[in-house]
């Protein structure tokens, strides 16, 4: 058993060698590579040695309680040990999403409902900025469409980790379940004969790009400028400070209106392009992979709608994985654990079986 964990062994020991040059660091680039990998697999080996130290303390055991009746006591504590190494090391191999130490970009987007919906919009917003809040993330709104009744008809936001992460615990690694459609039912604040109204608002979460994850020539943008429109300062209505870019040879646009300056808003405008082209890149990569190695959470299509929120009875469902709570309350204002937690043990769980 785990008779492949030996290459991944050597593996780090190599890496080991390697970032123990001083050569190496010379490329920060490769440098940040090569520790990356290192971190993820340190701790499956450490795992790997303790399994391998336990299976030779069994067998020690064994000889000792051969002669000796009160030793028989100590092997069944090793093997109950070697059982719990097993699980853990068979969990510290299930694949990785490549991703999951990174920041993502989050959009929200007013659907079917007209205000109402624009208005949920806003609630699901207050809800990720308050979750971000609680775990200690940073976040930064990139940009914005706000609707008269004061929800948001489309928003951008940048939720970032505060300083370095555990391997494989980033924002990513939390958020990228929320994509999809997300349905309301409760009696709209413009409803005046108090019946229950059902709208939607639509959640895309795509890994915040760094330049070094992909490559933009500049030869294949169109970058058009526009005045910008909806509340603001002295800039709006008046300059041309609002940036749209099109990706030429994908079509993907991104545009950016809330900073002061045409420099800032196309500098916004360019982190959301990037972010959304790596995901168009992630997930022609996902169709190629085998089944095996994709998460049955995360193959959802996101025309679906994967969570309703009742207010009447206070309750929330996420449909992908029959996570069910009547704490809807709590839930929007930023209790999000649990029912990302069951998103996350689910995509384990299909993970770990394929494997």
């Amino acid at each position: 058993m785990f008779e492949a964990v030996e290459e991944l062994v050597g593996e780090h020991a190599d890496l080991e060698k390697k970032l123990a040059d001083p050569s190496v660091h010379a490329d920060q680039a490769n440098a940040r590579r090569l520790n990356k990998r290192y971190a993820e697999l340190t701790p499956i080996v450490a795992a790997y040695r303790s399994w391998k130290q336990t299976g030779d303390d069994i067998e020690t055991a064994r000889e000792l309680a051969a002669e000796d009746p009160e030793f028989a006591a100590e092997v069944k504590e090793l093997e109950k040990q070697r059982e719990e190494l097993t699980e853990k090391l068979r969990f510290l191999l299930i694949p990785r999403d490549p991703s999951d130490d990174k920041d993502v970009i989050l959009e929200i987007k007013a659907g079917a409902g007209g205000d109402e919906s624009a208005l949920f919009a806003g609630d699901l917003l207050r809800m990720y900025l308050r979750y971000a809040e609680r775990v200690g993330w940073k976040t930064e709104i990139i940009d914005s469409t706000e609707s008269e009744l004061g929800g948001y008809k489309d928003v951008q936001v940048a939720v970032k980790s505060r300083g370095q992460t555990e391997p494989g615990q980033g924002v990513w690694a939390r958020l990228k379940y929320e994509g999809g459609v997300h349905r309301v039912q409760r009696v709209p604040a413009t409803e005046s004969q108090g019946r229950i109204h059902t709208s939607a608002a639509g959640v895309l979460v795509t890994p915040e790009a760094e330049e070094v994850d992909v490559e933009i020539n500049p030869n294949e943008l169109r970058i058009d400028v526009y005045r910008s429109s909806g509340p603001g300062g002295q800039s709006v209505n008046t300059t041309d400070s609002a940036v749209r870019i099109t990706h030429i040879p994908t079509g993907v646009v991104a545009s950016c209106q809330n900073e002061k300056s045409q420099l800032q808003n196309k500098e916004q405008a360019l982190r959301i392009l990037r972010s959304r082209l790596l995901a168009i890149a992630q997930e022609e990569a996902e169709k190629e992979a085998a089944d095996a190695r994709r998460s049955q959470v995360r193959t959802v299509d996101r025309s679906e709608k994967i969570r309703t929120y009742n207010f009447p009875e206070n309750r929330i469902s996420d449909h992908r994985v029959g996570f069910k709570a009547y704490n809807l309350d709590q839930v929007l204002d930023g209790e999000l654990d649990a029912v990302i937690q069951a998103c996350v043990d689910a995509d384990s769980a299909a993970k770990l079986a394929a494997a």
